[in-house]
């Protein structure tokens, strides 16, 4: 069995003001900074990680840099493990994207699986590409502590496959910056 280790990245500017980041870059902030370096100490006493895996925006790859320097494991990026691609609605802040969209996004918000947010992905086009990444990793590193530094939404899919949860938490489950938790994966 593999043991995956959740990681969402460190703070930026733009989750503390309420922008939509979605595929967006912005670096983390010197909080964000801080708290990789503290979940970096800590998955170094409390986790088993051989390998690391991240999304390629810089929120995570720096959350991620840290820990691969601290654990001294091996870091790879994956394109496919990225946050939703939100469109429009990338670089807005949630009150001008309520203003702009008030229907298609008060529906984000209570049936998110029906909405697309414009020029961006849906969650079922996100759920495909990230178990994807994920079936591959587990494929090339069986029985081995896999960490993955990664966004909200990609986290809340994952925990729906392999914790059972409901489809409709994708939205509302909270995951603060730098949350981690171990999944162990039965491999069939």
């Amino acid at each position: 069995m593999t043991t995956l280790i959740l990681i969402r990245h460190g703070e930026t500017h733009w989750n503390v003001i309420g922008r939509y980041q979605g595929q967006a870059d912005p670096p983390l902030n010197a909080k964000g900074q801080e708290q990789a370096r503290q979940v970096a100490q800590t998955l170094n006493e409390k986790a088993k990680i051989d390998v690391l895996f991240t999304s390629p925006l810089k929120r995570a790859t720096q959350t991620a840099e840290k820990i691969a320097e601290t654990l001294d494991i091996p870091l790879h990026e994956d394109l496919r493990l990225m946050e939703i691609h939100q469109g429009d609605w990338q670089t807005k802040l949630r009150t001008e994207i309520e203003a702009a969209y008030p229907d298609l996004f008060r529906k984000w918000e209570t049936e998110p699986w029906e909405v697309t947010p414009p020029g961006g992905e849906n969650l079922t086009q996100v759920k495909t590409r990230v178990y994807a990444a994920v079936d591959e990793i587990i494929g090339r590193f069986p029985d081995q502590g896999v960490g993955l530094v990664i966004h909200r939404i990609p986290i809340a899919l994952i925990k729906m496959r392999y914790q059972g949860l409901d489809p409709d938490i994708v939205r509302s489950i909270h995951l603060p910056n730098t949350y981690w938790e171990t999944i162990i994966v039965n491999e069939n």
